[in-house]
Formats: C-alpha cells, sequence, structure tokens
C-alpha cells in the first residue's frame, strides 16, 4: 500500500512540473486580451523605406508593422472594442484623391507612377476609420527609359 502511495505521488509531481514546463512566458510585446482598451498603448505605424531593387524597375513597395494594432479586414463599430485593436490602413499617393483599404500586414505594393518624387501615407484606422495613427514615406522613382527612346514600356500591368 505504501508503494503504491508513493507512486501515485510522484505521478501527481511530475504532473504538475510537466504543466509548469509546458507553460510559456507572456508575450510582453502584445497587451493580455482582457486589458481595456484605454489602458493600451497607442497603436502605431513604422514604415521602412522602399526596397530598392523593385524600385530601380519603377516598382514601388513599402513593408511595416504595426504596434498595437493588428491589420484585419474587419468593419463596423462593434470591431472597435476588440483587444488588442484592430482595423486598416487607408493608402494615399501624392495625396491624390484616390484612397485605398489595405486589410492585410502584406507590403503596400505601388506600380505606374511616373518618374520623379512621390509620397506614399499610411493611416491606421479603426474599423469606423477613425484615424489612429499615420506614417509617410518619400520616394523617388527611377526614369527606367533607355537613353534614346520616348518612353518606356510600363514596369507591370494588372
Amino acid at each position: 500500500m505504501r508503494a503504491l502511495t508513493y507512486v501515485f505521488a510522484a505521478a501527481a509531481l511530475a504532473t504538475v512540473q510537466m504543466t509548469a514546463a509546458a507553460q510559456t512566458p507572456p508575450d510582453t510585446s502584445r497587451p493580455p486580451a482582457v486589458l481595456p482598451l484605454d489602458a493600451e498603448p497607442a497603436p502605431r505605424v513604422v514604415a521602412y523605406p522602399a526596397l530598392p531593387e523593385p524600385l530601380a524597375r519603377g516598382v514601388v513597395i513599402v513593408q511595416f508593422r504595426t504596434e498595437n494594432f493588428r491589420v484585419i479586414p474587419v468593419f463596423g463599430k462593434a470591431a472597435t472594442q476588440v483587444s488588442p485593436r484592430v482595423g486598416h490602413l487607408h493608402v494615399t499617393v501624392d495625396d491624390g484623391p484616390a484612397t485605398w483599404a489595405h486589410t492585410s500586414e502584406d507590403p503596400i505594393i505601388v506600380v505606374g507612377l511616373p518618374p520623379g518624387p512621390h509620397k506614399v501615407r499610411m493611416e491606421l484606422a479603426d474599423p469606423t476609420h477613425k484615424i489612429l495613427a499615420t506614417e509617410v514615406v518619400s520616394v523617388t522613382v527611377p526614369d527606367t527609359r533607355s537613353p534614346g527612346t520616348a518612353a518606356a514600356p510600363p514596369a507591370h500591368r494588372h
């Protein structure tokens, strides 16, 4: 009987140790899901310079990351209460009349811009389109025409 008690005690101790070892430390880069939104740090978008190799061909690819915010295709007032915050990006090129909603964490890709300087504005928007943070990336699209030609063919068509 005493041997059986030791077996059960050893099994219980092993189970507790395995459970403790299986637990991972909390992810400190994201607030816990139970943290009220007003207690979360402000969301932020961090944009990186356009990738040089595609830019040399006239294709603007801007990678970015967000902090305290997840970019997903969700809209509507109810989604503003999700923690951590969720939403999408509003992307505008050269303060133009057109803005599009970017709903993934994939890079921003712009093709067909004329040679010269341009600005790509990325705005973090909540599910109701309220702007929470903004980042602007300046790029210069090179002239990809060969010397002596009137115009270069488009870099990429859809």
